[in-house]
């Protein structure tokens, strides 16, 4: 009782504008009003308390419609009130507003978070809310076979499901209320579902230092069509790879693992607030990105809490469903779990998740893992040592290659006659001396066979 907290809060006298505060209370997890003790927890005692007592009880009652309990609290001889708010499962307003603990703070809900706050009263969720003038016909047909495609891979859909229509298709998938498509239906199927949801897109921002926007491009479409963009674009315009070689293998390694690239914009995807009008955003800089999207964390939660758990929450489940029985995702609300456990895998940090008005931040600084930039040194010692060598060949040796890149199947007499100053026994040892850098290789027997140059 030393601070005020989500459920704790101090007032030093009764008025009733505090109504407003247990209609909160009741609207968020419960708390607890005292009354007779400052800001800083200090006791400074209450006036009346037993006439406070009857008439507190009665004005919640005819003001909200609710039940609450007054105990009369006494310590060093200075008497305060206890008023305890249960938690209630409807909605409760006072003079016909709407009011939520959040933090430490009573605030008014309006607009997009009052549209979330009855959803979930109700056992509702935004992506659940169906959608007149949404017909089946509206719908995309390739991305329906995309998802068959995906789910027959996974194997998270029995197949005979798979090979029914797309109506069959949306109901296994649990996307119609009654007679009407949910709103996530338009949000993973429709070739424009900004005709339905405003925001629903993507910008992508390259800056440079001082925050000055170098170039930019938005992505539209379903969401299964914003993913496949998104991954082309990132890992090709905005992601500078490194290049190294496994064998004749070429390998490129970028600054941000693939998986837990695809899996953060999954997580973006999934749990953005398409209530709010503006688009999911990524800033892409020299040494890092940053993803970030208009989500909200559920009452009570911080990114502490999402992080101790490593679970992420579906804010949107409907299209968390459709996404996992795709195949797209691993497990419901374990997208945290899935980057972090990526990054580790792969020998990269772990990105930094952030939480503020904007909405949810995820974070990944651009590094390479050691094998990776110890494969670069590699190869690069090499190239150079290939050139050192190349630059310290005598003259015959370097007619040998020119005329060998021209005459790959020319033998040791054709050679000798025609490399200038040339012996058989120098055509002989150059051969060999050649062979041993590793610049030139026999395929094949003297007859049959040919002369390959190493260009690596």
């Amino acid at each position: 009782m030393n601070t005020e907290s989500q459920n704790i809060e101090f007032k030093e006298s009764w008025r009733d504008d505090y109504l407003k505060w247990i209609c909160g209370f009741a609207n968020a997890q419960g708390g607890i009003l005292y009354i007779g003790i400052k800001d800083n927890g200090d006791i400074c005692g209450v006036q009346d308390a037993q006439k406070l007592m009857e008439d507190i009880p009665n004005k919640v009652r005819d003001m909200l419609g609710i039940l609450v309990d007054v105990n009369k609290k006494e310590k060093e001889e200075k008497v305060y009130l206890e008023i305890v708010t249960e938690a209630y499962p409807y909605p409760i307003s006072y003079r016909g507003k709407y009011y939520q603990r959040s933090g430490a703070t009573n605030q008014e809900l309006k607009g997009a978070s009052l549209d979330r706050f009855m959803l979930r009263k109700q056992g509702k969720t935004w992506d659940g809310v169906p959608v007149p003038y949404l017909n089946e016909k509206d719908l995309d047909n390739a991305t329906f076979n995309l998802f068959r495609k995906y789910a027959k891979r996974s194997g998270r859909m029995e197949e005979a499901d798979l090979m029914d229509d797309n109506h069959g298709l949306l109901e296994k998938l649990r996307l119609y209320e009654g007679d009407y498509l949910k709103r996530a239906a338009a949000l993973l199927f429709h070739p424009d579902p900004e005709r339905y949801v405003t925001g629903a897109f993507v910008k992508i921002g390259f800056f440079r230092e001082g925050m000055d926007l170098v170039y930019q491009d938005e992505v539209h479409g379903n969401l299964f069509q914003q993913i496949a963009k998104l991954m082309d674009l990132l890992c090709t315009k905005y992601m500078k790879a490194i290049i190294t070689y496994e064998g004749i293998q070429r390998v490129e390694t970028l600054p941000v693992p693939r998986e837990a690239l695809r899996e953060a914009l999954l997580n973006a995807c999934i749990n953005k607030d398409y209530a709010e009008p503006s688009p999911i955003q990524i800033r892409v800089y020299e040494n890092k990105m940053e993803i970030v999207n208009g989500g909200v964390l559920p009452d009570g939660w911080t990114v502490e809490t999402l992080l101790s758990s490593h679970r992420s929450f579906p804010y949107n489940p409907d299209i968390a469903n459709t996404f996992f029985r795709s195949g797209e995702i691993e497990a419901w609300g374990r997208g945290i779990e899935r980057i972090i456990t990526d990054c580790k895998n792969d020998g990269f940090s772990t990105p930094e998740f952030r939480y503020d008005a904007s909405g949810i931040w995820t974070i990944f600084k651009f590094e390479y893992p050691e094998r990776a930039t110890t494969q670069k040194t590699i190869q690069k010692t090499i190239q150079k040592t290939i050139q050192k060598t190349i630059q310290n060949l005598t003259e015959q040796q370097k007619n040998i290659l020119s005329y060998l890149n021209e005459n790959p199947n020319a033998t040791r007499k054709e050679l000798y006659e025609n490399i200038p100053d040339a012996t058989m026994g120098g055509i002989i040892h150059n051969l060999s001396r050649l062979q041993e850098l590793g610049l030139l290789k026999r395929i094949g027997g003297r007859k049959q066979g040919y002369w390959e140059i190493i260009e690596e």
